[in-house]
C-alpha cells in the first residue's frame, strides 16, 4: 500500500511542499527499488473486460484527437433495449498499434490498490485526487504538446515514457480563465525518460509532450491534484459572510446613490475584517479537510451498527480527517461531520487516521477499550461516512 508516509518519503516531505510544490517540476528515480505496482497489465485487461467503460471515461486518443468509439467497438443491445459499446480485441489492439493511447479516467474508483494510493497522496497534499491510467505503444504523441489545469504526480508502472517539459507560458492558468496560455516555442526545459517506479511531479500550466518512444509498451498513472486557488478561498469567504445580515440582504439595486455607497462600505468593512483575522487561512484549510466527503464506500452487511467482533476490519474513508484535543475531550472531524469523544478514545482515532485497515481488536487494544466500546465509536464514524468496514464481516 502506498500511503501518505510512503508518498512523503518519495517526494521529499515538508521540504518538497515548501520549496518545490507549485514552483518547479521534480523527477524522483526509483533507483531499482520498486514496491508492488498498484496497477498491472493483467489488472488493466480485467478492468476493460469487466466494466462498461465508454467515452469519455475510457477512450483512445491519437495526435490530440479522440478516436471514434466505432473504430474499436461494436454496439451491443440486450433484450431490454439497453445499448452499449463493447470493445473488440482485434480492433482495439489495431488502433493502439497504429499510435493511439489508451486512457481510463478515475481508475481509482474501480481499482482498490490505485484508490489506496490516491488516498495516501491526498493525505499528503491535503487536496482531492483523481487518478487516470495511460497506456501507449508507439512514439506517436497521443495528446500533442499540452498543459493541465491542475498539478500532477506521475507514477511510471511498466515500460518507459519520454516527457518533454516546456514550462508555463502563463502564470497560474486555470480551467476558468480570461485567456488561454500561448503555445511554447523553442527547446524543452527538460527531456526525460521515466522507467518503472520513477515519479514525476509537474505543476499546473507546465506544457509537456509525452510518447512511448523507447520501444516498449508503457503504462503509467497520473494523479491529478485539485487546485485550491484564491478563487476557492474567496468562495469560502462568501459562505462565511452569510452570517452577516448585510450580506444576506438584497443588494440595494434600486436605492439612492447614498444607500448604494453605504451598502458597499459595510460589505467592504466586513470582508476586510474577515481577511484581517490571522487564523482565516487555517480555518479555510480545516474546512477543506474536514468537509470533503473523501472516498465513501458501503459497509455491508452491517446496516445500522458494527458488531463487537475482533476480526471486523475498518478503514478511514476521509483521508484528511482531523483529530483535535480541547477542553478535556477529543474531536474527530471528517466527511462533513464532527464527533466529540472522551479523551480515552484518542489513540483509536489516531490509529484510524493513519489510513490503513485495522481490526476492531487492535483499535480496542490501542485505546484500552472493550470491543463493545470500540464498536460504538466505529459505528458512529461509519454512519457518518467517515469510515467503512472493509473486511472480517461474518
Amino acid at each position: 500500500m502506498i500511503d501518505s508516509a510512503s508518498w512523503a518519503e518519495r517526494l521529499g516531505g515538508e521540504t518538497f511542499l515548501a520549496q518545490t510544490c507549485f514552483h518547479a517540476h521534480k523527477v524522483i528515480r526509483s533507483n531499482g527499488t520498486t514496491s508492488p505496482a498498484p496497477l498491472t497489465w493483467d489488472d488493466l485487461n480485467e478492468i476493460v473486460a469487466a466494466h462498461r467503460l465508454e467515452p469519455p471515461r475510457m477512450r483512445l486518443s491519437r495526435a490530440g484527437e479522440v478516436v471514434p468509439v466505432t473504430a474499436y467497438s461494436i454496439l451491443r443491445t440486450n433484450r431490454r433495449g439497453v445499448s452499449w459499446y463493447q470493445p473488440q480485441p482485434a480492433e482495439f489492439h489495431g488502433r493502439l498499434a497504429e499510435g493511439a493511447s489508451l486512457v481510463i479516467d478515475a481508475i481509482d474508483q474501480i481499482h482498490t490498490p490505485v484508490r489506496e494510493a490516491a488516498a495516501g497522496l491526498e493525505a499528503f497534499f491535503r487536496t482531492a485526487v483523481q487518478v487516470n491510467a495511460y497506456a501507449s505503444w508507439t512514439a506517436e504523441e497521443g495528446f500533442g504538446t499540452h498543459w493541465d489545469d491542475h498539478d500532477v504526480v506521475v507514477l511510471q508502472l511498466e515500460g518507459s515514457k519520454r516527457w518533454k517539459i516546456y514550462g508555463p507560458t502563463r502564470q497560474a492558468p486555470a480551467w476558468r480563465d480570461l485567456e488561454a496560455p500561448e503555445a511554447p516555442t523553442g527547446e524543452p526545459l527538460a527531456d526525460i525518460v521515466l522507467t518503472p517506479g520513477d515519479v514525476l511531479y509537474l505543476p499546473r500550466g507546465w506544457w509537456h509532450a509525452v510518447s512511448a518512444d523507447q520501444g516498449t509498451a508503457s503504462l503509467h498513472l497520473t494523479f491529478g491534484l485539485a487546485t485550491q486557488t484564491g478563487a476557492e478561498l474567496l468562495g469560502w469567504l462568501c459562505d462565511e459572510l452569510r452570517a452577516s445580515s448585510t450580506v444576506r440582504a438584497d443588494v440595494p439595486r434600486f436605492g439612492t446613490a447614498t444607500e448604494r455607497h453605504d451598502y458597499l462600505s459595510v460589505v467592504q468593512k466586513e470582508l476586510l475584517a474577515l481577511l484581517e483575522d490571522p487564523s482565516v487561512l487555517s480555518r479555510w484549510e480545516r474546512s477543506l479537510d474536514t468537509t470533503h466527503p473523501g472516498r465513501p464506500r458501503l459497509s455491508l452487511p452491517h446496516l445500522a451498527a458494527v458488531p463487537p467482533e475482533p476480526g471486523i476490519t475498518v478503514q478511514l474513508t476521509a483521508p484528511r480527517a482531523q483529530v483535535e484535543h480541547a477542553d478535556g475531550v477529543v474531536t474527530f472531524a471528517g466527511a462533513g461531520n464532527e464527533w466529540t469523544f472522551a479523551v480515552a478514545v484518542a489513540p483509536l482515532l489516531r490509529l484510524l487516521v493513519g489510513g490503513r485497515p485495522v481490526t476492531l481488536a487492535d483499535l480496542a487494544a490501542e485505546s484500552h477499550l472493550t470491543l463493545g466500546q470500540a464498536a460504538e465509536v466505529v459505528t458512529a464514524l461509519v454512519t457518518g461516512q467517515a469510515a467503512a468496514v472493509v473486511g472480517g464481516s461474518t
